[in-house]
């Protein structure tokens, strides 16, 4: 028994490490042997642990919950690690006379979306991609201070973050089987676990910070909204100021970092927001960010230790990246072993020998870091560029900094890298089909392709060494659910050269249909806001390589389709329209909205797709933009016109 909970334990914290944090800290190959002989166990003693990692796909704890589309998007904030960066930041903001800013706790656990409608919670997502969550209701009716009602009765959607308190992580480990290594990944389990009565056992507790889709109800201020939630009943925390003068925020900041260790609830930074609402709607969003708000985070965590190896990795790309193998150290609750090395220039410029002490940075989620050499070595050895791809023995090429396979085709950490890619995230998004199943897959089915994935049967996985019924019907209902994707991810899952999931987003809301887009010339491409002829190219290049429209048609054939929103009739039917500056009479995402009511399909940059560009004040390159392309342009009051009809 004490094998199995041992073997249990390390196969959850890794594949916790895997799945939640981005950052393994073992090989596929150590991983895999280790599950190998917790089946052999289980399998010998005829007992399977309530936790074991063989009742999971992958892992991954977040199988089988209903995917949601928010009402509006979560955003993610800008961030920055200096003080200084905070000052720029405030002094951009406000050009003419210091801004008002809210300051609060950047909390460290799950960011969770409630909806209420009459007064009732109705349902509760995670963040997701910011657009797609998982509805996880039942598993937040569990945090006792969760208001289940509230007294506004309108439509209101309440972000927070759902935390598990530091006290209530000791008092869960002090009779665990499997002990929790922090109170950040004992939220992310609590919340993605199917076992609501295990959610309720971590003790969670939610922070209300934020209101996003609302209904009979106005806010001006975020002060505002903090008072609002206050009076449903919501946990707002204790900490909440609104402050504008920059030496105010020094000191504000410096007593936050000394007073965190004190605190009950882990938190990495601070959060500023605009308190205004008028100036964050003239402020606007990136496609990533809002422009009115900004992270604080606190230093990471550094430490040395020793690089016993560097081992170079073979992406999809066919970029050789050489990764630090290090002696393993615990840095903020994970343990790391492993460390990102950008290329040889970078290896050189900061001295790093094979048996030197180094400095380690972890910083949340980002892979770990050398930062530097901490003590040189008498017997270290200098890193050797290979002269042969490590994998297919193919000569390797060089391009500037960086080192390439010449193995185009035929290397296999390239086919499997693509195939990974293609099944990610930001991709398709398929459960279950981590690397090392996908490495299966390459090696006993010879699969090459990444359409060949729609055509795998349970049949065929439970041939495979380590799938069982469950686990089988999993993976082939991932893949079969996956097939329904949006145009962006499709073309994020590509892997369209110069192409990142802003690109894809911009191309979908541009061009509406995959046809259109593979019917468009380089000037087409080139006119979308911020893409030049480097990455126009890259797309037409792409669409005209017969091998890729080759895939995709066996793509389609096989059942991928796409999400598409659903069209009304009305005044902007058939129409992709732009707004550029600010409208007096609607926000900007409220005129967005009444474009999509009556048909219309909006974009947020000018390009030769768009039909037609409604000005409001302060309008800026946008506006030039659409006269240089002779779009139609409106002002407001036509706009409002075209809205009565």
């Amino acid at each position: 028994m004490g094998r199995m909970e041992e073997l249990v334990a390390l196969l959850n914290k890794y594949a916790k490490e895997y799945y939640e944090q981005d950052n393994p800290t073992v090989s596929d190959a150590e991983y895999d042997a280790l599950y190998d002989e917790l089946v052999m166990l289980e399998q010998f003693g005829g007992l399977v642990l309530p936790d074991s990692p063989t009742r999971r796909v992958g892992g991954k704890p977040n199988e089988g919950f209903k995917q949601v589309k928010h009402k509006e998007r979560l955003y993610s904030l800008d961030k920055t690690k200096t003080v200084e960066g905070v000052g720029e930041w405030m002094e951009k903001l406000g050009k003419d006379a210091p801004v008002a800013l809210t300051l609060e706790y950047k909390y460290d656990g799950l960011t969770l979306n409630l909806s209420y409608e009459n007064g009732r919670l109705v349902r509760a997502c995670t963040r997701g991609d910011g657009e797609v969550g998982e509805e996880v209701t039942e598993q937040v009716k569990t945090i006792k201070n969760v208001p289940l009602t509230i007294p506004f009765k309108g439509e209101i959607d309440v972000s927070g973050e759902g935390l598990m308190p530091l006290s209530s992580l000791e008092k869960y480990n002090l009779d665990a089987k499997v002990p929790l290594k922090n109170a950040r990944n004992g939220v992310a389990g609590a919340i993605r676990n199917l076992d609501v009565a295990e959610t309720a056992r971590r003790g969670l507790s939610f922070f209300a910070y934020n209101v996003g889709f609302h209904k009979g109800i106005e806010f001006r201020y975020q002060h505002e909204v903090h008072e609002f939630l206050k009076e449903q009943g919501f946990n707002v925390g204790e900490y909440f100021k609104v402050v504008s003068d920059f030496e105010e925020v020094k000191t504000l900041l410096a007593e936050a970092e000394e007073k965190r260790p004190t605190l009950d609830f882990l938190i990495d930074g601070m959060v500023f927001k605009a308190d205004s609402f008028a100036l964050r709607e003239m402020l606007g969003f990136t496609e990533k960010f809002p422009r009115w708000a900004l992270a604080f985070k606190f230093k990471a965590e550094e430490l040395s230790t020793l690089v016993k190896e560097v081992v170079w990795q073979v992406s999809r790309t066919g970029k050789l990246n050489p990764l630090a193998i290090l002696d393993p150290v615990d840095i903020g609750g994970a343990t790391v072993s492993r460390a990102t090395l950008s290329n040889i220039s970078e290896i050189r410029r900061k001295g790093i020998r094979i048996g030197d002490r180094v400095f380690v940075r972890r910083s949340g989620d980002v892979i770990p870091e050398i930062t530097g050499v901490a003590e040189r070595m008498p017997d270290a050895k200098e890193v050797e560029k290979p002269a042969v791809c490590p994998v297919c023995g193919s000569p390797v090429v060089e391009k500037g900094v960086f080192l390439f396979c010449s193995n185009n085709e035929n290397c296999a950490p390239k086919i499997i890298s693509k195939l990974e890619h293609f099944c990610s995230k930001d991709g398709m998004d398929i459960d279950g089909l981590s690397e090392k199943t996908i490495e299966q897959f390459y090696n006993e089915f010879g699969l090459k392709s990444a359409d060949e994935l729609f055509t795998l049967t349970k049949e065929d996985l439970l041939a495979l060494e380590g799938f069982k019924e469950k686990k089988a019907e999993n993976v082939v209902a991932g893949i079969q659910k996956a097939k329904t994707t949006t145009l962006a991810k499709f073309l994020t899952a590509l892997g369209v050269p110069n192409v990142g999931k802003k690109a894809a987003k911009m191309l979908e809301q541009t061009f509406g249909s995959l046809e259109k887009l593979m019917a468009a010339s380089v000037d087409d491409v080139a006119s979308i806001e911020d893409f030049g002829l480097i990455t126009a190219s890259s797309v037409v290049d792409f669409f005209a390589a017969e091998e890729n429209r080759v895939l995709i048609e066996k793509l389609l054939a096989n059942g991928v389709t796409f999400l598409k929103e659903e069209k009304r009739d009305g005044v902007f039917s058939g129409k992709t329209v732009v707004i550029t500056g600010t409208l007096s009479s609607y926000k900007r995402s409220a005129a967005q909205e009444e474009i999509r009511a009556r048909g219309g399909n909006v974009a947020d940059s000018v390009s030769k797709q768009v039909d037609l560009v409604v000005v409001g004040e302060d309008a800026g390159s946008k506006l030039e933009k659409a006269k240089k392309l002779g779009i139609e342009i409106i002002d407001e009051a036509a706009f409002l016109e075209l809205l009565k009809q």
